[in-house]
């Protein structure tokens, strides 16, 4: 098991490589942090000691490189990558841990479809499948369960979910993007993937608050995953670059984390929101979960079998 995630580290490396990436070691620990309304990042107390006084501090262990990385391509760097450890609260399973290696990168200079091409090409190579399926995330709900999840209510989402787990249906039926991604976990993401890798497009605005407007849907953000074997893989997104629309979204993020009854967090600092307006190229940038594609090469059935440290 460890020599085959040496070989596997070794793949993913070179073919980033051989396409004129430059890999890079983002920090680990940050006072800001990215801001999702359902991934909380591990809070650490740091004590800091000064030439004459000692300052107390509260820091993050990252969910994400994202915010570094992107301030290295607001000061001009070109496509890079990083295969680093990420870390998120609360998150135990077969398929999740509070820490877990994730491999980021980011596309300059390239579209949406540009970042697709790629993760598709990267997942065949690496998971050995001859070809991959584009499809759209509204195609696959009117597919599936026979609704539209833009335009549905509230109420036929909740009666939908109750078919998994009325209680749960009953405590979400106010949280629209909740509802949605239970429906979508439940119900399609088992399906996907099945018999060559999916490269699901064109998720709901709210559920994308980094991702630039889908340009063949202004209803949907330009964000993709990833899907294999019936489990999520990567995350991909257009990046976004409009200073006045990412503030909205950061404000309504923080707001539905108060309502969900999450703790509040230090935000991304406002010069790097400057940096993303003005400074950050037209770039795709996708997360991929390292440990995850493991298993898929292994064909293991949980992360326990494929990470050589107890969860």
């Amino acid at each position: 098991m460890i020599r085959d995630r040496a070989h596997l580290l070794k793949d993913l490396r070179r073919w980033f490589d051989d396409r004129g990436y430059l890999e890079v070691q983002p920090p680990c620990l940050s006072k800001h942090a990215i801001v999702d309304p359902y991934i909380d990042p591990i809070e650490v107390g740091l004590r800091l000691h000064g030439d004459q006084e000692q300052v107390l501090r509260t820091g993050y262990l990252q969910t994400s490189p994202e915010l570094y990385m992107k301030q290295l391509l607001s000061l001009g760097a070109p496509s890079l990558y990083g295969i680093v450890p990420a870390f998120r609260e609360d998150e135990v399973g077969d398929l999740h841990r509070v820490e877990f290696t994730m491999l980021e990168w980011y596309q300059v200079n390239e579209s949406e479809a540009d970042g697709i091409a790629v993760l598709g090409d990267l997942a065949c190579c690496i998971l050995e499948y001859d070809s991959y399926e584009v499809l759209q995330y509204r195609k696959v709900f009117q597919d599936f369960l026979e609704i539209d999840p833009i335009q549905s209510g509230l109420s036929e989402l909740v009666h939908l979910a109750e078919k998994c787990d009325p209680s749960l249906a009953h405590s979400m039926q106010n949280d629209r993007d909740g509802l949605l991604d239970l429906l979508l976990s439940e119900f399609i993401q088992p399906r996907l993937g099945q018999d060559k890798p999916v490269i699901l497009r064109n998720y709901p605005l709210s559920q994308a608050a980094l991702a630039a407007v889908s340009k063949d849907d202004p209803q949907c953000a330009a964000r993709f995953e990833l899907f294999v074997k019936g489990i999520e893989i990567a995350n991909g997104y257009d990046e976004l670059r409009d200073e006045q629309i990412l503030q909205t979204r950061i404000t309504e993020v923080a707001r539905k984390r108060q309502e969900l009854g999450r703790r509040t967090i230090n935000a991304m600092p406002q010069s790097l929101v400057e940096a993303m307006s003005c400074r950050l190229p037209q770039c795709t940038g996708v997360a991929l979960g390292v440990d995850r594609l493991h298993l898929l090469r292994s064909s293991a059935d949980s992360l326990d079998e494929v990470t050589p440290y107890p969860s």
